[in-house]
């Protein structure tokens, strides 16, 4: 992994940052626990369902529905029509009560690190959260009625703790004076954490929701209040929210107050549609989802995105700043004087989302007056599909950390095209504020990879971080941001791939100014010392670590390191910050986690010199029943050499000479390489405790299957090879190796193993089923894409266009292999899915490839619904649906294909070109869902020292930094 890699999942693991609203998951999320990360926006449709055969929601999603597990698991219903018309379903109550669990909050350090947020979070949504209007716009899903993105979770209530001197946590404050039952987003500190800001909506009549307001809380007392005096200003949330300009003053994105009602759509269009390429144009665009139609959508989203900006201070002054606009980004300057602002404008696009539409970037002073444009971006349609092909002319622009008003940026000099050669690719540009005597920008580097972002130090040391994705190559260059007579060199030269040259990402102080820069330690001798916070990626494993590194001589102490027996630790954040300057070693004070298999995670100071390990949190285990379970990390060998690794679960009391062999469902994901030895690698921790999210394959350790979770499946393209020209191929070895394995261990029974995934994933498994029938007896693939020709433009990394690799499309798409399934599959997909890719249309089309060709098969479309599944409803019935399935055709084994012969083609292993890799997971609307008050940003690390764990969602202090506004498609 890259150290920018390293640098994106530090940022992810614990938040020195506003707190984000918390946002429906995929699949993988809504965990029963502190929060993992904050999944994408998504949103949902109010329109009834398409299919007849899927009955509308009951006014009670439980209604006379039987907990008995045979009753529950459908076994006695053979009436598919039937079964579909009793409305939603209910679980076995042993999954319904993992899933019912209460969350943990989510948690926040204040700037200083002596206060600690308690989030408090609800339980899975109702569906009528879900049924609620919306406008599907430019990438963008809108609820018009509150003007936000639609579906967006909230917190219940803000506590606040005291973390005292002895590391323990005081008595919970809690936050009082909103009104009762409201939901809560955006929570941030003010930079001397004495205030917290946070938005307040309320339920309404019929099933509404109103806009949101901008409350203020004194962190002393908790006692809150709104910020405007005014119940007429509301927050515009659409983009940006609102940010502290210094402690008593912030600057909000409102509702115009002039804004009148919403354009009516006429009955009559002006004139038909029309789109024109006869200037010859090349354009190439994935397939997004939610585009505008035509002029009246266009209008539409000019009403709701516009925002106008307002200065508004705790004492109640209110101050309008420039004009109206689709402010898409506000960020002050680390010294509070100057304001960037991101806004994007006509001409839009039918054919791409809002990221890509013209973008506008101005200066302003603090006080609200204009100063100079800093670039105005035109329609960026045409960026080419190739991985690492970005915009043209300005991106990435942002403030330094280490100055007060100091800005750079990176420009493409190859026209945003990976295919064209050129040296340089990429040049780094600095410039102050207002520069003087017209001054021209500086060069800060010249890079011949694809830029990746900075970490920066002081006007002596700054990290400027390039990558290249089809060879996986990564270097990290130190550099001397004032002293021109340094040269830049080169500290790190590797590839992403090979975790175990990873070296750990350098770990950042606060600033006085409350920026984020890479901290330095003192040593009592003359060296610079930075602290590199890695995973520790070895054959064993991952065994964390925290090294003191000699940026001058490249020369390493381990301080701190995870024990190896049975906990997995890791470094969530550095605690001694509170001054400029560099930290003395022997003052040094760090956060860390630790869990193990069967504990969950907690929350530690480690203190030196003598490091003293003092415990802040003691959660309680969100599923006791089990907390018994069996966990190994399994180790095996592909027919080609690649060394494989899963996790095998076991449920608890599982005791093989008296129980023998289980039922076994196997559920992962595919990932691309370039390499069979870095394919080969460990990644994850077998002492790492096992989250289990709503929809998590683990719940079915309840009902007494073996689970293996995550086979690595790598699919190798060395040298020039692509990937995908073997991809059913390498597939197929990769889950035979599988399962050989767990039959060999005696602990799964070879005619009972079922395999399943989700989004790429279900790709996965509807190709298993076509080509490896001889493996599985039955498959759950959820909200998948299964036609690789309705994605003509490119899918997952391959960028190749259906007409340039026809075959690889056609040969890796299970539809095309529709009728050599022979094994029951069951299709789950959200019926409003906004994930590039994976129209619910995908699923349809299988379904009635299926059933044309007599494939024991169920197609279920959960209604509003999108890629991820939210909605309390909707995830119980995918769990009795999915529960039925195994019990059915896994347990019980009632498959026709038991009794139907394979033909000889049907077990054989076929070469195909295609295939995917990393995430089929992307937003919708062109920009990172993430907005400022999340943890970090997608693709390089933020101005804002940033750690998440995998367990628990930490987040603390209002941090100026890189905000996440690039533009996903095409950065």
């Amino acid at each position: 992994m890259s150290s920018l890699s390293f640098l994106h999942r530090a940022c992810l693991r614990v938040a020195l940052l506003p707190l984000a609203p918390l946002r429906a998951p995929l699949c993988r999320s809504h965990l029963p626990r502190p929060l993992l990360r904050l999944p994408p926006r998504s949103a949902m449709s109010s329109a009834a369902s398409r299919m007849s055969h899927i009955a509308a929601a009951t006014a009670s999603s439980a209604a006379g529905e039987s907990n008995d597990p045979a009753t529950a698991s459908g076994l006695g219903q053979e009436d598919d029509d039937l079964s579909a018309a009793l409305g939603y379903r209910l679980p076995p109550k042993e999954i319904q009560d993992i899933v019912d669990a209460p969350p943990l909050p989510v948690l926040s350090f204040s700037p200083s690190k002596d206060k600690i947020l308690f989030l408090k979070r609800r339980a899975l949504p109702p569906l009528s959260d879900l049924a609620k209007p919306e406008d599907k716009l430019a990438g963008v899903r809108i609820d018009g009625h509150s003007n936000t993105r639609s579906r967006m979770s909230s917190y219940t209530g803000i506590g606040i703790h005291k973390l005292m001197d002895d590391g323990t946590l005081g008595p919970e404050k809690l936050v009082y004076g909103y009104p009762e039952g409201a939901k809560i987003n955006f929570v941030t500190w003010s930079h001397d954490g004495r205030t917290l800001s946070f938005s307040v909506r309320v339920e309404e009549e019929d099933n509404k929701i109103s806009k949101l307001r901008v409350w203020v809380a004194d962190v002393e007392s908790g006692e809150a209040k709104p910020l405007f005096k005014s119940p007429d200003i509301y927050l515009n949330a659409i983009f940006d929210s609102f940010v502290w300009v210094d402690n008593s003053t912030l600057l909000v994105c409102t509702i115009p107050i002039s804004r009148g009602a919403p354009p009516k759509k006429p009955l009559v269009p002006a004139g038909p549609k029309i789109q024109s390429n006869e200037t010859k144009n090349v354009v190439q665009v994935r397939t997004f989802q939610d585009l505008l139609k035509d002029a009246y959508d266009a209008d539409l989203f000019d009403y709701y995105a516009t925002s106008q900006l307002m200065l508004a201070s705790l004492d109640g002054t209110v101050k309008p700043m420039g004009p109206p606009a689709v402010y898409t980004s506000i960020d002050p300057s680390p010294d509070d004087k100057y304001l960037m602002l991101s806004s994007i404008h006509r001409p839009y696009s039918y054919i791409v989302p809002c990221g890509r539409f013209p973008k506008k970037v101005e200066l302003w002073t603090a006080d609200g007056k204009f100063i100079r444009e800093l670039c105005d971006l035109p329609l960026a349609e045409d960026i080419p599909i190739a991985t690492s092909s970005v915009r043209k002319g300005k991106r990435s622009i942002y403030w330094r950390p280490d100055k007060p008003s100091t800005l750079y940026w990176v420009e493409t000099q190859d026209g945003g095209d990976a295919k064209v050669e050129v040296s340089p690719r990429d040049i780094v540009y600095m410039e102050n504020a207002e520069p003087i005597n017209g001054e021209q920008p500086e060069i800060l580097h010249k890079l011949d990879l694809r830029y990746g972002g900075t970490s920066w130090c002081d006007e002596s040391l700054a990290l400027v971080y390039e990558s290249w994705y089809k060879t996986r190559k990564t270097r990290t260059w130190v550099v001397a941001p004032d002293k021109k007579d340094v040269s830049p060199r080169i500290l790190f030269d590797r590839s992403s791939e090979d975790v175990y040259s990873d070296p750990g990402s350098p770990m950042l102080r606060r600033t006085a100014m409350g920026t984020y820069v890479i901290a330095k330690v003192n040593k009592q001798d003359e060296s610079t010392y930075l602290l590199l916070n890695g995973m520790g990626a070895t054959p064993e494993g991952n065994v964390p670590f925290l090294d003191l590194f000699d940026i001058n001589t490249g020369s390493k102490e381990r301080i701190w390191e995870s024990d190896k027996e049975k906990y997995f630790e890791t470094v969530v954040a550095l605690m001694s910050d509170k001054t400029d300057g560099d930290l003395p070693l022997d003052q040094l004070k760090i956060l860390t986690s630790k869990e193990s298999k069967t504990e969950n995670t907690q929350y530690y100071l480690q203190i030196w010199p003598e490091k003293k390990q003092v415990q802040i949190t003691n959660f309680p285990h969100p599923y006791p029943q089990l907390a018994s379970l069996y966990k190994e990390m399994i180790w095996y060998q592909r027919k080609d050499g690649v060394q494989l690794t899963a996790n095998l679960y076991l449920p608890p009391g599982y005791d093989q000479s008296k129980d023998g062999p289980l039922p076994c469902l196997v559920w992962s994901y595919p990932g691309e390489f370039k390499s069979k030895d870095a394919a080969g690698q460990v990644r994850g921790s077998p002492n790492e405790f096992s989250g289990i999210g709503a929809t998590s394959p683990l719940l079915w350790l309840a009902r007494g299957f073996a689970i293996l979770s995550g086979p690595t499946i790598p699919i190798v393209g060395e040298g020039d090879v692509e990937a995908n020209d073997s991809y059913v191929e390498q597939l197929v070895t990769s889950a035979e190796a599988a399962v050989e394995e767990v039959v060999r261990r005696g602990v799964v029974h070879p005619d009972k193993i079922a395999v399943g995934g989700h989004s790429y994933g279900a790709f996965m498994t509807a190709n298993l089923l076509a080509h490896a029938p001889h493996l599985f007896c039955c498959g759950i693939a959820r909200s998948g894409a299964y036609n690789r020709t309705l994605t003509p433009f490119g899918f997952q990394n391959e960028d190749r266009t259906l007409w340039e690799a026809t075959s690889t499309y056609v040969e890796m798409s299970p539809f095309m292999s529709a009728n050599k399934i022979k094994r029951p599959i069951l299709l789950i997909h959200g019926e409003q899915d906004n994930n590039s890719g994976t129209l619910t249309m995908q699923s349809d089309r299988f379904f009635n490839a299926l059933k044309g060709h007599g494939v024991q098969s169920r197609l279920v479309i959960l209604p509003f619904e999108s890629h991820g599944y939210s909605a309390r409803e909707s995830i119980m019935h995918c769990l009795w649906e999915s529960d039925r399935w195994l019990q059915k055709y896994c347990v019980s084994g009632t498959s026709k294909a038991d009794s139907e012969p394979a033909s000889d083609g049907e077990s054989k292993t076929l070469s195909a070109s295609g295939g995917g890799a990393a995430v089929e997971d992307l937003t919708s609307d062109g920009f990172s869902s993430t907005p400022r008050s999340l943890l970090c940003r997608r693709r390089h690390l933020i101005s804002g020292a940033v750690v998440a764990t995998r367990n628990v969602f930490i987040l603390s202090t209002a941090v100026k930094r890189e905000k996440n506004h690039e533009i996903m498609y095409g950065k």
